[in-house]
């Protein structure tokens, strides 16, 4: 993503003309999830001026009147959010991050963590009731590779072994779509990773949980990955927005 990185932070790389920050977020509220904290680290005043500066007028239909004196939404992104915007420093790990909004998050029995430049069509509501009813601290979406490659096991000779398609592996993977509970913050410590030292404590404590997602996940990590979802938008094939899906009950979204 050089393209991008000198001008922007990754959460704002336009995907079909708006950040993937904005999918991912508007995917949660989706889901009931409108407040939310933002920890800030590279170029983090351009997320700050992005939502200072937004105007619901260029992403929703609406009726202009009196030459611009009225203005009326027919749908609406984010009147509804809550929005924390917390500066975590630029170089400060995701277990970091999370210790520097811990404040922040006081009173909430569990709350949502991502890495802000993943995609996907998973039932968030499907996860958090499993997470809940389980007794972990913390817990992932996990998906299976999306790519094609053949894991290898070798002799001590050099010989090859064995070689399996990774698909064919039962292989899976943190997919970076996360659920912790406050007792999270009893196995992070100061330069710690989350995903290291903390949930390498949680699974020797048997504490961990994970969810498996076999639906649409794509991260974008590449050019290619962005180009691929412009493309899918272009289309008019974008699984992971959930929020244009009609739900049977807005009722049952977990707050």
């Amino acid at each position: 993503m050089r393209d991008y990185s000198d001008q922007i932070p990754k959460p704002l790389v336009p995907v079909g003309g708006m950040p993937i920050l904005w999918h991912i977020m508007k995917y949660y509220a989706s889901f009931g999830h409108k407040d939310f904290v933002l920890c800030l680290g590279y170029m983090g005043e351009t997320i700050k001026r992005f939502f200072l500066e937004y105007d619901e007028c260029m992403s929703n239909d609406f009726v202009f009147e009196d030459g611009g004196a009225k203005r009326q939404l027919l749908r609406t992104d984010i009147h509804d959010w809550r929005i924390t915007f917390v500066d975590t420093g630029q170089s400060t790990n995701i277990g970091g991050r999370l210790l520097k909004v811990r404040e922040h998050l006081a009173g909430e029995e569990m709350f949502l963590a991502n890495y802000a430049d993943i995609l996907t069509d998973m039932d968030l509501d499907a996860m958090v009731s499993a997470f809940r009813a389980s007794d972990s601290t913390a817990g992932f979406c996990c998906v299976q590779p999306p790519y094609s490659f053949h894991l290898v096991t070798t002799r001590e000779n050099g010989k090859v072994a064995r070689m399996m398609n990774v698909k064919e592996s039962g292989m899976w993977m943190n997919g970076g779509y996360i659920i912790l509970r406050q007792a999270i913050f009893d196995n992070l410590f100061e330069g710690e990773e989350l995903v290291i030292e903390g949930f390498d404590r949680l699974v020797k404590a048997n504490r961990l949980y994970a969810h498996k997602h076999d639906g649409f996940w794509m991260p974008m990590d590449t050019f290619k990955e962005k180009q691929a979802l412009d493309d899918m938008v272009a289309k008019g094939t974008t699984p992971w927005q959930t929020w244009k899906a009609p739900k049977p009950d807005a009722r049952s979204a977990v707050a």
